[in-house]
């Protein structure tokens, strides 16, 4: 007597798996992300263990993204992974507008958004949108045919960024502090209008640090505003492939002065906030390096007199 084959059940509606699948199965390459973060839950360029998938040089998350199901299923049954979308595989380049720090008055993206559209003559675009977890949204549009667009900060405006080659965003389904992304309204992608193009295409202007790159310095005279200067330059100047790892060395080599109480943390912290963004690393990410690097350098700083 034959055994009935046991009944494949797919994945249970609004599932972090059936999110990923179904953005997969728009052709838009996923890899999981941290359950309930932001970063991703692959190892970083700088603990490459340089073994299988990695034995012949490093393999980014970008190239890891795939819209396999059976690799997304294999992966997304081992734990609650937040969905990374990449979007520069997915030909997709997505407009994020955030909000402002808690306790601001000032305008946040959307409103930045629309004050560019009636300065350039051009109506609010509408198109697929996403509703962040902190109440920000996600424009989706099609990348243009032949641009290779990367990432910005700040070039179309304050808490206006883009993700496009490079870049990722947490796609529906993902979950922050309990609040979901979803879709909100139709979920239509238009094109990427023409007059936006042409301010996202390079060369773009990257738009300065909000904050000085150099703090006055503290007990440490100028040797550490000469070291911050000089990091923060080398960081902003980093190729791409080696913009995370260049990040972490530098400060980490600007750490020690703040172990030393030269430096003030904050100012360190904002300082290369801004030149990472900047270089087109995606903003949590490079909270999360300069948080680690800081973390490392202050645990592990010999005694000045020692240095």
């Amino acid at each position: 007597m034959t055994r009935p084959r046991p009944i494949r059940r797919g994945p249970s509606p609004g599932s972090l798996l059936a999110s990923a699948l179904s953005a997969a199965e728009r052709g838009w390459p996923v890899f999981p992300l941290r359950p309930g973060g932001k970063r991703p839950a692959l190892h970083p360029e700088t603990r490459c263990p340089r073994t299988g998938a990695c034995t012949d040089g490093h393999i980014t998350w970008e190239h890891r993204a795939t819209t396999d199901p059976d690799r997304i299923s294999a992966a997304w049954s081992t734990g609650d992974w937040n969905i990374g979308l990449a979007c520069g595989p997915a030909l997709l380049v997505v407009v994020d507008l955030d909000k402002p720090k808690s306790g601001t008055d000032a305008p946040d993206g959307a409103a930045n958004l629309r004050a560019l559209c009636e300065r350039a003559g051009q109506p609010v675009p509408t198109t697929r949108t996403v509703r962040t977890a902190s109440g920000g949204a996600h424009l989706y549009f099609c990348a243009p045919d032949g641009a290779h667009l990367r990432n910005t900060a700040g070039a179309l405006g304050p808490l206006i960024d883009t993700r496009a080659h490079g870049g990722y965003v947490l796609a529906p389904g993902s979950v922050i502090d309990g609040h979901a992304y979803r879709v909100e309204g139709p979920a239509l992608i238009r094109p990427l209008p023409g007059w936006l193009l042409e301010r996202l295409a390079p060369p773009h202007p990257r738009p300065e640090p909000v904050a000085p790159v150099a703090p006055l310095p503290r007990a440490g005279g100028r040797l550490s505003t000469v070291v911050l200067e000089r990091e923060t330059a080398k960081a902003r100047r980093a190729a791409e492939g080696s913009r995370n790892a260049t990040l972490l060395a530098c400060v980490r080599a600007v750490g020690r002065f703040v172990a030393w109480g030269d430096l003030d943390r904050t100012h360190v912290e904002t300082a290369f906030q801004a030149v990472g963004e900047a270089a087109g690393l995606p903003a949590a990410e490079v909270t999360a390096t300069i948080r680690s690097a800081l973390d490392w350098s202050i645990r592990t700083a010999r005694p000045r007199s020692a240095a």
